[in-house]
């Protein structure tokens, strides 16, 4: 007799399958055997923020109905891009994301949703649709399926405490109780995979900032590879789900780029890879492939709009900065911090580690996990916008007929922020300082992303219309030593 398979996520392991083989029925039977009085559908409007529509269960016909039909909802409301005298949209859940609730008073599960037109059809513009088209013609075009997985950092802030004190800038992997809101972290790893995120692990992180009468602890979870789509998915719902914990605790949980001049802004550095029949496809014969080459390639060319979708406020920017680990230079690097693109370590050479720190044991084959590290997004990034716009660049790579020479124009093995190595700067080309420079970057590619139908033009225009409308050109230099300003500043994108 086999034994059941592991599942976190509550409805696999009763139904003892996988998520991605959920049906209506299976959904109906969970939810009689264990009292759910609530279905809840979430998604990704235009802004990128997760919405939420509430259903009681009034009879099970009712139920039939909600999770077979949908519903419709007001698409101007959700979309700038849709005129009020014509608005409304249906949104229909995906049975495969269906979670139960970890907050709820009333017992309830919820399914992530999507948009249709009144003829049934995808809605072009919606941020899910965008990505699922992105990664089809990147298939299409390369042959490979695009995988991604992200880092998501993000600070705790909270009244002061004097005990067990963390030093400034030193908090990294740090263990409690020096580690502050451990705890609360934990907790949301939990809640997070209970809901189908493939998490990786979490540690607490370098910053760590005290004020008179707040301290604010950085923290991280970082997730497994698994398709853009579902990337994009997880990182949505753990936002979600860590504000909430937050909220629990009564402590502000902020993935703000940047909460305190001088200190540790939050990135959300997003690792790639490519796949085909499952197989990791980055080596070869122990060198970065040819695959991975091209897609290091399109980064590069298309780095500076994907600006527009990964870094998105005004504080972004200050992020975005010369002598830090955020990177301002279009190059990429084996291992080192200070590229835009980074190839970090990938368990080549690991098949003997476990033998030498477990004598006695036999070494197992340990399967290559090689990734293409994206470091500028942060986590004002619309998260289905930013997958996409990093499929398509990823296909630009495949597109090119010079790719790989391009690659190697960028390439850098120094650090470059080292005094002796300055000059090499100078020869980079920078990313954009500001939404406003931003929004000019993805006016001029606008035709690399709307190529194949991926990007519409109204997603577009509706972009590029909000990144212009904080005229931040030339905000860092305005705002110099003006400590109150940037406070204010700071604090309206605090819950970005």
């Amino acid at each position: 007799m086999s034994l059941p398979k592991i599942h976190s996520n509550k409805i696999a392991a009763y139904l003892n399958k996988e998520p991605r083989d959920f049906t209506r029925p299976d959904l109906v039977k969970y939810i009689k055997a264990h009292g759910i009085k609530l279905v809840n559908y979430r998604y990704a409007a235009g802004d990128g923020r997760l919405k939420t529509l509430n259903f009681i269960i009034n009879d099970e016909k009712y139920l039939d109905r909600i999770l077979s039909a949908g519903e419709r909802v007001d698409g101007s409301s959700l979309f700038k891009s849709i005129d009020a005298g014509s608005s409304d949209l249906y949104v229909m859940p995906r049975y495969r994301t269906a979670f139960v609730n970890p907050f709820s008073q009333v017992p309830a599960i919820d399914i992530l949703c999507s948009f249709y037109t009144p003829d049934g059809k995808p809605f072009a513009g919606a941020p899910a649709e965008t990505l699922r088209r992105a990664e089809a013609e990147f298939k299409k075009v390369s042959g490979f399926e695009f995988h991604a997985m992200g880092e998501l950092e993000y600070y705790v802030i909270s009244p002061k405490n004097l005990l067990y004190p963390t030093a400034t800038q030193k908090g990294y992997h740090e263990s409690y109780p020096f580690s502050k809101w451990e705890g609360l972290r934990t907790e949301a790893m939990a809640a997070i995979a209970e809901a189908g995120g493939r998490i990786k692990y979490g540690h607490s992180e370098v910053g760590f900032i005290r004020t008179e009468d707040s301290e604010m602890a950085q923290q991280e979870i970082e997730f497994l590879p698994v398709p853009a789509s579902e990337a994009a998915d997880q990182l949505a719902v753990a936002k979600w789900m860590l504000s909430g914990i937050g909220n629990k605790y009564g402590v502000v949980v902020s993935f703000a780029p940047k909460i305190s001049i001088g200190h540790a802004g939050s990135g959300m550095h997003v690792h790639t890879c490519l796949k085909k029949n499952g197989k990791n496809a980055m080596l070869d014969k122990g060198s970065l492939s040819v695959p991975a080459r091209k897609t290091i390639a399109g980064f590069l060319e298309l780095a500076g709009p994907l600006t527009a979708f990964g870094n998105t406020v005004p504080t972004s920017y200050f992020r975005l900065v010369p002598h830090q680990e955020a990177p301002i230079n279009v190059c990429w690097a084996y291992r080192n911090r200070s590229a835009l693109v980074r190839i970090p370590l990938g368990w080549l050479n690991a098949g003997g580690m476990v033998k030498d720190a477990n004598p006695g044991c036999a070494a197992p084959a340990v399967e290559s996990a090689q990734t293409v590290e994206f470091r500028s997004a942060d986590g004002s990034a619309n998260l289905h916008f930013f997958m996409a716009g990093l499929c398509v660049a990823a296909r630009r790579g495949f597109e090119r007929s010079d790719a790989l020479a391009f690659a190697d124009k960028y390439f850098v093995d120094k650090n470059i922020y080292h005094k002796e190595h300055a000059g090499l700067l100078e020869k980079l080309p920078k990313l954009p300082s500001s939404c406003w420079a931003s929004a000019e970057a993805l006016e001029k590619a606008r035709a690399a992303f709307e190529a194949r139908g991926v990007f519409t033009p109204q997603v577009i225009d509706g972009l590029v219309k909000r990144l212009k409308s904080y005229d931040d050109r030339n905000l860092s230099e305005r705002l110099f030593g003006k400590e109150e300003e940037i406070k204010k500043m700071v604090e309206e994108y605090l819950y970005c």
